[in-house]
């Protein structure tokens, strides 16, 4: 179930953040503005501006596949340096084919696998906690945060847009 969680699910919400930003891009040339001014948009002083949300969301979706699959070594290394819509798009493109290339069967001990990170000085979480309490709600909220400052700029998106397509069935 981890790897449901993770592979498909981020790389889903990652594709959809592409898709808003085209329509970011679409919304910046209607309107006769550069789309830089959107990239550096925030909703609050305080809160990280549109591209490092983005960065964020990536960094979330690859670092918390790399460590419950303990492959850090292979997650694609980015330098934070992106300052145009095609280098931030670039960067997604690049964390949804890492998220790719894992296979399910490499998720098979992260649930009971220990994980840490520097900022939390040797202490640790299991896999399955460090997914659930970490990882799925810090990518959500960025990954929802460039939808609300897209939204609060004016960008003509909306719930649908957030959630992409869904797996809809006919009645049986």
């Amino acid at each position: 179930m981890i790897y449901q969680c993770v592979v498909p699910q981020f790389t889903k919400m990652l594709e959809n953040l592409l898709a808003i930003l085209d329509e970011a891009e679409k919304f910046a040339e209607a309107k006769k503005f550069d789309v830089g001014v959107l990239l550096q948009s925030r909703l609050a002083p305080d809160q990280f501006a549109l591209m490092r949300q983005i960065q964020v969301a990536c960094d979330t979706a690859k670092l918390g596949a790399a460590r419950l699959t303990d492959t850090e070594n292979s997650a694609p290394a980015h330098d934070d340096s992106e300052a145009t819509l095609a280098e931030i798009k670039a960067r997604i493109a690049s964390v949804v084919t890492y998220l790719g290339g894992l296979a399910p069967e490499a998720f098979a001990a992260a649930a009971e696998r220990r994980i840490s990170q520097p900022r939390w000085k040797d202490k640790t979480l299991s896999g399955e906690e460090f997914l659930i309490q970490h990882v799925m709600p810090n990518f959500y909220f960025h990954a929802t945060m460039v939808h609300s400052i897209l939204r609060h700029n004016g960008v003509g998106i909306g719930k649908s847009s957030y959630l992409g397509a869904m797996p809809f069935r006919d009645p049986a």
